[in-house]
């Protein structure tokens, strides 16, 4: 798949993610002003595990199906490239059937294992979900191996707008019979979520079937791979990314168990504990979370796209992609951790005003470190779809476990300092995603022997972020004595973002490529061109 398609991708995806952020926010922030960081704490409690438990049975399947079926169609073999897909399926099925039966008869004994028992409505709640995204996943895997990514940005799209809706009504109606029902009804939104999303994907399976099968049958290949050869490929390549994926949630589950302990162990009580874990996962997080929308679907795209090029040895193509790939994900990564970090606080006012200010106050402490781990693990996400595209996962796998080791050991050491207390989960978390996008860095520019031009790569984003924030600050201190703080922030934000723009330009940063993935953006370009702003 050449670069523009690859991004086209991506730009498909990064569309819908920002839907879905968007539809998100509607979710998060009335949900914190309805539960409080209380009923937040429960709420995340149970998430990381469901997160961790959805990684082992679906994370690695998507990539391995999309990487195979893409490498099967670049050599003609379409029946082939379906029947991985209906492989897949089958064990996917198999694996989202015992997930949710886990959770379902263990549901006390993980919460209390946890030492959050309040958090069992919002756990049990999750086990539909359970069952359902795995079924998901097998579609959005097949579809990405085509290098189709509509079907992925739609079931996004409708997955999220019913746990939204839904979610809140619920969460609204057990208001009443206490904060941990409540949180349960929040979880439940994401089970309704997960059922929609599926539908989705059945539905545009079936009206794609005519396709499908014109496909198979004008497979050149002939013969045709055992299920054994199948299953054992699609495990090869989906055990590395499974165990690379779930280093994270097991980072966050570790973090669960340990800062709600050590939080104690310095004087805390269980409900002071648990709510200042709800500002670090609940209200800080959330909104590191938000720039993983592109970088995510900038790695979506890139396995695909490195594992065809690679099928086909076309290796200046691998090295190309390559650094679109890094150049885009600092174009995204660099602004929103460098402009989170200078209005952490305002940020966190603007979108939960209705907590104490004291803690506004406390999270935009958290806020201010956590905000530097969004570069750091933009890149890993994007450093470690290359790798993958490569066919060496445990490459990315290594390395990020040597980043969580260390962030294990600095969580326990600094969440146990009085006066560091929950920051040190933040301190580690940014640690942690630096160690692992360092490796990376280094392991990508072994295999794939790509010299990054550190100038248009690296300088160029930076020194455009750099004038943004600064611009930021500037503005936000001016105007916040005249009118309200959010108002202020909103302005700073608005304004940051047209001079971050601005700054790209001056500094020749974007490419004409870049503009082709807008609406009309060919007209756009030329006319940059003419200008001189832009280069081909």
């Amino acid at each position: 798949m050449a670069r523009n398609s690859f991004l086209k991708g991506a730009a498909i995806l990064g569309a819908a993610g920002v839907i879905v952020k968007i539809l998100g926010a509607f979710y998060r922030i009335p949900l914190s002003n309805i539960i409080k960081t209380e009923g937040m704490g429960y709420y995340q409690t149970a998430y990381p595990l469901y997160v961790l438990l959805l990684t082992v049975s679906t994370s690695g399947f998507p990539v391995a199906i999309a990487k195979l079926v893409s490498e099967k169609r670049a050599l003609g073999n379409f029946k082939g490239a379906h029947k991985v897909f209906k492989v897949a399926f089958v064990g996917l099925f198999i694996t989202g059937i015992i997930t949710s039966m886990f959770v379902f008869f263990n549901g006390r004994l993980i919460v209390r294992a946890l030492g959050n028992e309040n958090a069992y409505y919002a756990l049990m709640a999750l086990v539909p979900a359970l069952f359902f995204v795995p079924i998901m996943a097998a579609f959005r895997g097949f579809f990405q191996g085509r290098q189709y990514m509509v079907p992925t940005a739609l079931s996004q799209i409708f997955e999220q707008f019913f746990r939204v809706v839904l979610g809140l009504a619920l969460t609204m109606a057990l208001l009443n019979r206490g904060i941990p029902i409540a949180a349960g009804g929040a979880s439940f939104g994401g089970s309704i979520g997960a059922i929609a999303g599926s539908v989705v994907m059945f539905i545009i399976y079936l009206n794609k079937r005519r396709e499908i099968s014109a496909e198979i049958k004008s497979t050149t290949v002939h013969g045709e791979e055992p299920v054994g050869k199948i299953v054992k490929d699609l495990l090869l390549i989906a055990i590395p990314i499974t165990i690379g994926a779930a280093i994270v949630p097991i980072m966050n589950s570790i973090d669960t168990f340990l800062v709600l302990k050590r939080l104690q162990s310095i004087g805390y009580t269980e409900l002071e504990a648990n709510s200042l874990y709800g500002q670090l996962t609940g209200l800080a997080q959330t909104l590191v979370n938000l720039p993983q929308v592109f970088s995510q679907a900038l790695a979506v795209s890139l396995v695909p796209a490195i594992s065809e090029a690679n099928a086909q040895r076309k290796y200046k193509e691998i090295r190309d992609t390559t650094n679109s790939g890094i150049r885009i994900t600092l174009l995204i990564g660099l602004p929103c951790g460098f402009g989170l970090f200078v209005l952490a606080t305002p940020i966190i006012n603007l979108l939960y005003y209705k907590n104490p200010l004291e803690t506004i106050i406390s999270t935009g402490e958290i806020l201010s470190i956590l905000s530097f781990s969004v570069i750091f693990l933009t890149l890993v996400q994007s450093l470690t779809a290359i790798l993958q595209g490569l066919g060496k996962p445990f490459i990315s796998v290594k390395n990020l476990l040597i980043g969580a080791v260390v962030k294990v050991i600095l969580t326990y050491v600094l969440t146990g300092i009085p006066s560091i207390n929950i920051k040190g989960a933040a301190i580690s978390t940014v640690v942690a995603y630096f160690i692992a996008a360092a490796l990376d860095l280094i392991s990508v520019r072994k295999y794939t022997r790509t010299r990054f031009n550190v100038k248009d790569i690296f300088m160029k984003p930076l020194l455009s972020t750099v004038g943004m924030a600064i611009a930021a600050k500037v503005i936000y201190v001016g105007l916040e004595p005249i009118f309200r703080s959010r108002l202020s922030t909103i302005a700073a934000i608005g304004v940051a973002a047209l001079i971050y723009g601005i700054l790209l330009l001056l500094t020749k940063t974007l490419t004409y490529d870049d503009f082709t993935l807008l609406p009309k953006g060919n007209k756009i370009a030329a006319l940059l061109l003419k200008l001189n702003l832009i280069k081909r």
